[in-house]
């Protein structure tokens, strides 16, 4: 059994719930089949297995140094990710024009979390370079396209967002970091970036920074940020690189977890010129770095998924093969043991994350699928109806999985016991590589923010409706074999309506977002429960007809029942606290944390 990928459940996904080869009959994907994309599969697994796994508890352990300016990380890491570059992966959803495969969003993000589960932080690297290259190839000049694309497209430079500074933080209305125009068309870039993942290495050739500043005279808030590709290595017209761009590394931060991937602290201009090159419009900087983040949410909701799936394996082989105890009703002592997935709390436990796992899965491809289809939809009206329902599900995809995802890593350790806790096994290594997930790209109280005072009420509700029509379609559509599944899942709706309107209602804003993070995981808590219904469906449908797949298809059932029975119900109280605009947690006066 692979501990990266279950192949069943991927084809089961792709294939059979979201019917993917649809998009192989538009001419965007038109050179893609079935049989072509698990060629792609099996190549990506062989490396992700073969090269990136082996050496994921040595980078965990010996995280990058600072040395010499530089940060320096094990040898591993380049033969890795030299590897994924000589096998095109780089380049895999670019455009063919530019030098790319044009491979559907859906499939590669698929194939990419076969390297995010065998070794997250090294993947790292190449979820920031291509996140940075999308955005360059969406907003970039000609001229800036050709200059930096090709070679992160071959692997051979990385990218970076540049976005927190030490006294901002989440707050980008209050960066100090500043572009000052020059003689020649280019800016002279000085500040101080923090929390920069991937800010430094001696991996790549060159890294590409994406760094937000304020031009002089700009707006005040972040109607002023301007975004701006600074290099580490300066680079002339035909893209090749000169002298260095004094981008100073003044730190590194020490982490609970991705320890292998550099989290640094760089200086812009503090000990020259900084030249930096405007990328787009003055003054839209934050829109277009919305554009790589936005992409980027979508990523992390699928590392988290992947951290999880590396726990629920391991801890499925692990329950599989411990022996420990008997049954309740064996008294005998001198019986032998039985392995412990025959206990029920651990078949509970192991049955909760391939919930968690599974349902973020599910809605990670699925939101993926809008993405490509957004891109070969031709009919305007049915182009924003997309748009708009990858809108509302953004921050739950981003958000859900690094939160209910983390919990089933927890579970992991738990299955282990007293050996999860040790560095003996990889799943206390997955827990903290995947605690990351919930505070990065939007901390998970900012998404609740996010969701419940912008998206739900966005062109008059629009969004949320269109999603309320994608879910009850599916309600509609499901069988008699469903029939209270679908009661729970019309009764969750009911309540989410009356919280929206009772949460939109109120004039004190302050008020009205005090829970919206219970808000946003009860949105997801309902999204996840639409996604299982939806598996549980095709696995009806499908499971009769071929017996050598019942398990397959009858655990899918089950882990449906099991997240509508244990996990949906919990949507219900946090709706109507939200729905009560209950104002404890803002009525709690400063000094009553301590009575001091």
């Amino acid at each position: 059994m692979s501990m990266i990928v279950n192949r069943r459940d991927l084809d089961f996904q792709l294939y059979e719930v979201l019917n993917i080869e649809s998009l192989f009959e538009s001419e965007r994907y038109a050179s893609f089949d079935r049989e072509t994309i698990d060629e792609i599969f099996n190549g990506a697994e062989a490396i992700a297995e073969e090269v990136f796994l082996p050496f994921a508890d040595k980078l965990d352990a010996h995280e990058p140094r600072f040395e010499n300016g530089t940060a320096v990380s094990i040898p591993e890491v380049k033969l890795a990710l030299d590897a994924f570059a000589e096998a095109g992966f780089f380049a895999a959803g670019f455009d063919e024009d530019i030098g790319g495969l044009q491979m559907p969003y859906v499939t590669q993000t698929a194939m990419n979390g076969m390297f995010s589960a065998a070794n997250g932080p090294a993947y790292g690297f190449v979820m920031l370079t291509v996140a940075a290259a999308n955005m360059l190839e969406a907003f970039g000049s000609d001229e800036q396209k050709a200059q930096f694309l090709p070679a992160m497209l071959e692997g051979r430079w990385f990218g970076t967002m540049c976005l927190s500074e030490t006294q901002a933080g989440s707050s980008l209305s209050d960066i100090r970091t500043r572009a000052e125009p020059r003689d020649d068309g280019l800016f002279n870039i000085s500040g101080t970036k923090m929390w920069i993942s991937g800010g430094d290495n001696d991996v790549s050739e060159n890294i590409v920074h994406m760094v937000l500043a304020k031009l002089p005279g700009a707006p005040a808030g972040v109607k002023g940020i301007s975004l701006f590709i600074v290099p580490k290595f300066r680079v002339d017209a035909s893209g090749n690189m000169a002298e260095r761009n004094n981008i100073e590394l003044a730190g590194l931060n020490h982490k609970m977890g991705q320890r292998g991937l550099p989290n640094t602290l760089l200086n812009f201009g503090e000990s020259g010129e900084s030249v930096g090159y405007l990328v787009g419009e003055p003054h839209q900087g934050l829109h277009y770095m919305f554009h790589m983040m936005n992409e980027a949410r979508i990523l992390v909701g699928q590392g988290a998924a992947m951290s999880g799936l590396a726990g629920y394996l391991f801890s499925l082989d692990y329950a599989r093969n411990r022996p420990q105890g008997r049954h309740p009703q064996n008294k005998d002592p001198e019986s032998p043991q039985i392995p412990i997935i025959e206990h029920a709390d651990v078949r509970r436990l192991l049955l909760s994350q391939k919930a968690s796992v599974e349902g973020s899965q599910a809605l990670v491809f699925y939101c993926c699928v809008l993405v490509d289809r957004l891109k070969i939809e031709a009919d305007a009206g049915e182009k924003q109806r997309l748009h708009l329902l990858l809108e509302i599900l953004t921050p739950i995809v981003k958000s859900w999985p690094s939160e209910f995802c983390l919990e089933a890593n927890k579970m992991a350790i738990q299955v282990l016991g007293g050996y999860g806790y040790t560095r003996d096994y990889p799943v206390e290594r997955f827990y903290r590589d995947n605690r990351l997930n919930p505070i990065h790209e939007g901390a998970h109280g900012i998404h609740g923010i996010d969701l419940l005072g912008r998206k739900v009420a966005m062109y008059g509700g629009e969004a949320l409706n269109i999603l309320l029509e994608e879910i009850r379609q599916t309600i509609a559509l499901a069988g008699d074999d469903f029939v209270a599944e679908k009661k729970a899942l019309d009764d969750a709706l009911n309540t989410l309506q009356v919280a929206t309107v009772a949460a939109l209602s109120c004039n004190d804003v302050t008020q009205r977002l005090a829970n919206a993070t219970l808000f946003l995981d009860a949105c997801g808590h309902i999204v996840i429960a639409w996604l299982w219904l939806q598996q549980a469906s095709a696995a009806s449908a499908k499971g009769s007809g071929l017996a050598t797949d019942d398990d397959f298809y009858t655990g899918k059932i089950t882990a449906a029942r099991y997240f509508f029975r244990y996990e949906l119900p919990k949507a219900i109280p946090m709706l109507e606290l939200v729905a009560s605009l209950d104002r404890t947690t803002l009525d709690m006066g400063i000094g009553e944390f301590t009575g001091g």
